[in-house]
């Protein structure tokens, strides 16, 4: 796995932070690295308003049919290759290194690794904390 992004033992409440470089993908997604596929880099940053990982696929790897329903997602393909599939029908669209892509909250989506495998930087929201909901209200039958 990577190490952790830059961090700095700032406070989270600090004003100002500064910006900088976290990492290099191109190091991270090395197609001759034997590492497993999962989660390579994530913005760890105190005080962040965002979520970013970058994810590796094995070739061949897929990630199911599934959607988000509260973020939309910026996607971009930062190594290898793969197929997005795209809406409820997993309509097959071709991805490449430098792909950008909008994954709209509610939408449905697949991504499946080509041969060579695939790596991708997700951007969104900070994803809120957890909410507990009403429960339906469900009358005996």
């Amino acid at each position: 796995m990577t190490p952790p992004s830059a961090i700095d033992a700032e406070p989270a409440d600090r004003a100002g932070a500064d910006p900088r470089v976290l990492c290099n993908t191109r190091s991270l997604t090395d197609a001759a690295d034997p590492s497993p596929a999962g989660v390579w880099w994530k913005l760890a940053e105190a005080g962040r308003q965002l979520d970013a990982n970058v994810v590796r696929l094995a070739p061949g790897g897929r990630i199911a049919p599934h959607s988000e329903p509260d973020l939309d997602v910026l996607l971009l393909v930062v190594s290898g290759s793969g197929v997005l599939g795209a809406g409820p029908a997993d309509e097959p669209q071709p991805l490449a290194e430098g792909a950008l892509l909008w994954l709209p909250h509610g939408s449905t989506r697949s991504i499946t690794a080509g041969d060579d495998g695939l790596a991708y930087l997700t951007v969104h929201r900070r994803r809120p904390g957890m909410q507990i909901r009403p429960r339906a209200d469900v009358s005996p039958a």
